[in-house]
């Protein structure tokens, strides 16, 4: 999504909320290293729909590639079109649009773009299914629909710590009671059979931290993460104690301070081309 999701009925509730920690997070990732697979097929003057465009650096940087094709970043919260518009601004980007819609149901016309494109919006969807073939109303004939997301139980770090271990048991129990589903990157291949969508290519992809400051950033980064009002709320919907939370925190930087940490995040990517 990019991290931040459209979300509307049927969908689920944004389980990481758009707190500071969570755009921060969502602002590292560039097409480069979040949509690579996708980049060999677009070509100047497209036109993109990014859904769950996030702070817009995914979006940003497939307006670069385009160009002078337009691309619009789309959001269900005004939070992180806030960021969005502000980074486009910087960059000198006055073409690209962020606007307000749901994934459930995309404001725009049938055939409308040549590829629609989706990183780490699925997983947070009550009806993932539906999504993509929303996504393929408003793709155009010979288009691309092209969908990336993680798979949390294939998350894989060491040193092994308790509480890190206990934040993946947490925040699945939260995704899923807020309709999401973190294992979504094992799914894709059947969410993308049950859409109909033909002629469907997968590959997969890894995110992958394992030098001092890369492991630092990513543990403090999911600490202040987990430390947000938004987690610690559902948090405590599900029985867990603020002391809970604070251990997890604590176990987060202590990973990423630890001189041997490794994290690698896999990820699911989806690319079909429309008849």
């Amino acid at each position: 999504m990019n991290t931040s999701v459209m979300t509307g009925e049927p969908a689920g509730r944004y389980t990481h909320g758009h707190a500071r920690a969570v755009l921060a997070s969502h602002g590292a990732r560039t097409a480069a290293n979040s949509a690579a697979y996708l980049i060999p097929h677009l070509s100047s003057g497209m036109a993109v729909l990014d859904v769950g465009c996030g702070p817009g650096t995914i979006t940003l940087d497939l307006a670069e590639i385009v160009a002078p094709g337009v691309v619009t970043g789309l959001e269900r919260v005004e939070e992180p079109l806030t960021s969005a518009r502000l980074t486009a601004a910087a960059r000198g980007d006055h073409t690209t649009r962020f606007e307000q819609g749901d994934a459930m149901h995309l404001p725009y016309p049938d055939a409308s773009f040549d590829v629609v494109h989706a990183h780490q919006v699925l997983q947070h969807l009550m009806d993932p299914v539906g999504a993509l073939r929303e996504m393929m109303r408003v793709c155009r004939p010979g288009g691309w629909i092209a969908a990336r997301d993680a798979d949390y139980a294939a998350m894989t770090w060491y040193p092994e710590i308790r509480e890190i271990d206990g934040w993946r048991s947490v925040y699945s129990r939260i995704a899923r009671a807020n309709g999401g589903e973190p294992g979504a990157g094992r799914r894709m291949r059947a969410w993308s059979r049950a859409a109909g969508i033909p002629h469907a290519v997968f590959s997969t992809s890894v995110w992958t931290y394992a030098t001092a400051e890369e492991c630092a950033w990513w543990g403090n980064g999911q600490a202040n993460r987990v430390l947000g009002a938004t987690f610690v709320q559902q948090a405590a919907q599900h029985g867990i104690s603020a002391e809970q939370v604070r251990a997890m925190a604590t176990g987060w930087r202590e990973w990423g301070d630890h001189p041997d940490a490794w994290f690698s995040m896999p990820h699911a990517e989806l690319l079909a081309r429309m008849p």
